[in-house]
Order: structure tokens, then sequence, then C-alpha cells
């Protein structure tokens, strides 16, 4: 279910923006927007404001090489802050797009920055995947600065400061977090973002959107991140593909439990899928959700595995299948599978020598339920 945009007004001038995260989608997003002539600060490691500083931030397209140049790039938040100061020109909003186990330090760095520059936090919108990372934000600066967003882009970073889109269309949603006192930004936001040709879905309901997103991140993702194969590969195999099912099964009963609905996301129509998934007969489903995430995925390795293989020391499986588990406690729904899939990744970030013992072992996955 989508929300109207009938009352949003547009927004009178462009504002400042900072973009905190300078991966794919943070440099996508904040390069975007930077071309449309918004004020852009970004927000990224040392070696990216060299590389920025040096050559622009680049965004491949259609085998298109586009350069910006108007973007400010910073290593750091209280950096961020001091241009903001030296510009005159405060942050309107900001855009999180770290990590989700790097949301905590970040919010902190944003909050000690805006305390020693003697300005405030601005909204924020978070584009990052999993959930728990609006109710941080509220934590962090009040419900009423947290906006909730997801975003479906086939973007991936080519190297330090270049960006390429292997597909040419992506999405936004965008949804008030407090429905009371929402953001007041949030409006002129939205129009931001459309005026930079970025396509935006509005959407009624937060929590909606951001557990819908949650299904989609979920399929395949653990368990390749486990067995260290492509998600086309564990899905070739019958006990994994039931696995799947039963652990997507779960985090829909926890949703059913919370009252939350599934909404249709991008080309995805989960409002539709979300009872089939949950109440068809497996055999009918294997095969459906082999060409979903064939499709979605091709034969790229999942976030979670790239994690590992990365050799990081957290993981978002804790806001993946770990949210799952952690909403199912307080509802008093089970979750076993996704319990199974978030102790195993997080056992491999803490033992990574095991790693191999994983391996391809489907069998051994599939009969480690509890």
């Amino acid at each position: 279910m989508t929300d109207s945009t009938r009352n949003l007004q547009p927004a009178t001038g462009n504002f400042h923006l900072l973009v905190i995260g300078a991966g794919a989608i943070g440099c996508l997003v904040g390069g975007k927007l930077a071309q449309a002539g918004v004020p852009v600060t970004l927000a990224g490691r040392q070696r990216f404001v060299d590389a920025v500083t040096a050559n622009g931030l680049r965004l491949i397209s259609d085998g298109v090489t586009q350069r910006i140049d108007a973007i400010h790039p910073v290593a750091s938040l209280e950096a961020a802050y001091r241009h903001a100061v030296e510009s005159g020109r405060p942050f309107d909003a900001a855009i999180l797009t770290v990590k989700s186990y790097d949301t905590a330090t970040a919010l902190a760095e944003l909050r000690e920055a805006a305390q020693k520059m003697g300005l405030p936090m601005p909204p924020i919108l978070s584009l990052q995947n999993g959930v728990g990372n609006e109710e941080a934000i509220a934590a962090a600066c009040g419900p009423q600065c947290a906006i909730a967003g997801t975003i479906t882009a086939p973007v991936e970073i080519a190297e330090t400061g270049v960006v390429r889109l292997t597909k040419p269309k992506f999405l936004i949603g965008m949804a008030r977090w407090d429905q009371q006192n929402p953001a007041p930004i949030f409006a002129a936001l939205y129009h931001q973002l459309l005026d930079a040709a970025i396509p935006v879905t509005l959407y009624a309901d937060a929590r909606s959107l951001k557990w819908t997103k949650l299904l989609m991140n979920q399929i395949g993702n653990a368990t390749s991140a486990i067995l260290a194969q492509p998600p086309a590969v564990t899905f070739a195999h019958k006990a994994i593909a039931d696995l799947e099912i039963s652990a997507l099964r779960e985090t829909l009963g926890v949703m059913a439990a919370a009252g939350i609905r599934a909404v249709n996301v991008e080309k995805y129509p989960l409002c539709t899928l979300a009872p089939l998934l949950r109440y068809a007969p497996r055999w009918l489903l294997r095969p459906l959700l082999r060409q979903i995430v064939s499709g979605a995925r091709g034969g790229k390795m999942p976030s979670l595995y790239l994690d590992l293989e990365a050799g990081k020391r957290e993981n978002e499986v804790v806001w993946y299948n770990g949210a799952v588990v952690r909403a199912g406690e307080t509802l008093g729904v089970a979750t076993p599978v996704n319990r199974l899939l978030s102790e195993t990744v997080l056992h491999l970030v803490r033992y990574p020598d095991e790693r191999e013992i994983w391996r391809g072992a489907v069998e051994r996955l599939s009969h480690a339920v509890r």
C-alpha cells in the first residue's frame, strides 16, 4: 500500500544534504543529487576523499562514465560539520547508507560533531537494509527525525570513487517513521529526490516497507554465506530450498503477529506473494523461489557472504535473520530456522577458520535445525 502524494508540496530551492557512507548506494544517491545541483557533502574514508578530489565522483551507466565534481567529500562527520559552518549552510537532512552494524557509531559521531559545532542533528533518511536502523535513529535524535527508506539498486563499486549501475533502473521507497510527528523535511526531501531524476515511491506504513524489504534481502543470503555458494546453486538443493521456505514462513509469522503487512516493492509483488509463500505447498514454491533468486542476484554472491569473505568482524545477519529472532521472542513466535542461520553466520564471523567445514555442507546445514 503506497502513500498519497497529494499533500506533498514541492521543495522551494535546494538545501544542503549530508550523505553518510561512501559505498555504492551513498555514491549513487549523493552523485545523482549533486548532478541535479543539490549541495551534497559525502562522508567516507580518506582514500575515497583522495580519489574524488583527484578524479571526481564517477558514475558508470550503460557504458557511459559521468564525472561529478560538484560534490564535497569529507573523511569524518566533524569535517562535514566544519564545512557546513564555514559555508554558512547547516544540513537540512542526512541520508544514512552505512552497513547496519556501523549505524550506532555513525549516529554517535554525528551527535558529537553537531554538538561540537553548535548545530542540530538533521532529520535522517535511512536507505539501509535490515530492521532496526530507524529505531536507532529515533532513539538518538527523536522519532520525528527518522525517515524510513529502502532502495533497490543494481549498483556496485568498480573502484574507489567509481560506481557502476549494472541495470539502468532503481527505486527508493520512503515512509514517515512517526505518523503523528513526521519529519518536517519529509516532503522537501521527497521532491529533491524526484528533481534529481531519482524515482521514489511513498508508502503509508514504514514497518511494512522495512519488513518487506527484509523478506527480499533474506532470500538466498544467509544460506549462501554459510555454504559459500551462489544462491542459484544452493536453491538447486531441495533441502536448502525447504530451509529457505521455513525461514520465510517464520518471518511472515512474526509479521502477522506484529500486525505488519507485506507490500509490493518495485517489481516484486510481495503483497500478493506473501500468502503463497506462507501456505502454498513446498513443491510449488521451490522452483518459484529459485527463479526469483536467479533473476534478482544472477551469479552474484550476497552481502552476508561478502562481509564474511572480507573478514569483517561484524555481519548484517543481526539485522536480517537476527531481527526476526528478536521480534519472535517478543511476540512468542518460534523462529528456529532464522536462529540457526543467524547463529551460524555469527559463529563463522568469530571463527573464520571453520568456514571450510561449512563450504557446500548442505546436509550438515539442513539437519542442524533444533
